[in-house]
């Protein structure tokens, strides 16, 4: 099957449901061709190929044979400086311009390398808004919480993840995307409820929410990010079943896609033009931040 990329694929809600269409026509597909076909495309935001990675890794796990065809010279650099291209028949190059978030797939076990991925590939960027050591590590340890919830509510083999700084935008993208059991499944059966994809996203976005058993707390574990990036101006996207949820400028906002994406994608976006200075309230006596 030949799959041509549109002219653009952003980070929004068109451009996750693109990636939701190419899912839905190379799901069924077994021991065939996956030709994925760039000529016609000028931009796709590499935070993106998270998703993507996902769906062709799906594609590989049925036998099917993945082709990439039609790259730019300007496409084939930036996918092998992220080092997406290596898992696909590509070559790695060096990242001099520092803009990329390496593409990733780790094991539901390689949670150490996970949280040493986020110190060295976001939150050590230069670019990144400031913040005191004990906020990373906090900051960390929120960011952690979607791979742990993967873990243990998505049932899953595998997470994947990448990003990128686009420096004209003043933004900085870090997408991870597991393809296990969605939000609505969990949240549903957790709740014995029939909530559509956008509610459920929202029920367990919201602050004490959460479908763990026992006495481990937790939920999606966005609280203390998705704080900190109202604060930043940034936003939080995140895509489960057919449903879309967003939250820019302190507000949210939920969609409905025509076709469902199994798992779940979190985007977060930062805006690196932020020049404040974050920092726990513990760690001061006034004028703190958290």
């Amino acid at each position: 099957m030949r799959f041509e990329f549109p002219q653009s694929i952003e980070s929004n809600f068109e451009g996750y449901g693109n990636l939701v269409d190419f899912y839905n026509k190379t799901n069924d597909l077994f021991v065939d061709d996956i030709i994925l076909d760039f000529k016609k495309a000028e931009w796709l935001e590499a935070n993106l190929l998270a998703i993507l990675g996902s769906i062709l890794s799906n594609g590989q796990n049925n036998f099917n044979d993945i082709k990439i065809e039609g790259l730019s010279k300007y496409f084939k650099k930036l996918f092998s400086r992220n080092h997406f291209l290596s898992h696909f028949g590509g070559s790695k190059i060096p990242d001099y311009n520092d803009t990329t978030i390496k593409y990733r797939k780790f094991r539901m076990s390689e949670e150490k390398l996970f949280k040493e991925y986020l110190d060295r590939e976001l939150l050590s960027k230069e670019v990144m808004p400031d913040m005191s050591r004990l906020f990373r590590k906090k900051i960390n340890e929120s960011i952690f919480e979607i791979f742990n919830n993967a873990v243990i509510h998505g049932h899953c083999q595998n997470v994947f993840s990448c990003g990128q700084y686009y420096p004209d935008k003043k933004r900085l993208d870090f997408t991870i995307v597991d393809m296990g059991k969605t939000i609505r499944a969990n949240v549903n059966e957790y709740t014995n409820s029939d909530f559509s994809s956008e509610y459920a996203i929202k029920w367990a976005v919201m602050e004490g929410n959460t479908t763990k058993k026992g006495k481990i707390p937790g939920g999606l574990g966005l609280n203390l990010i998705r704080e900190f990036i109202e604060r930043n101006n940034g936003q939080v996207q995140i895509v489960s079943a057919d449903g879309y949820w967003e939250q820019r400028e302190g507000k949210e906002m939920v969609k409905h896609f025509s076709q469902v994406f199994p798992g779940t994608i979190v985007n977060l976006e930062f805006n690196i033009a932020d020049r404040s200075s974050y920092c726990l309230s513990s760690e001061i006596d006034e004028e703190n931040i958290f």
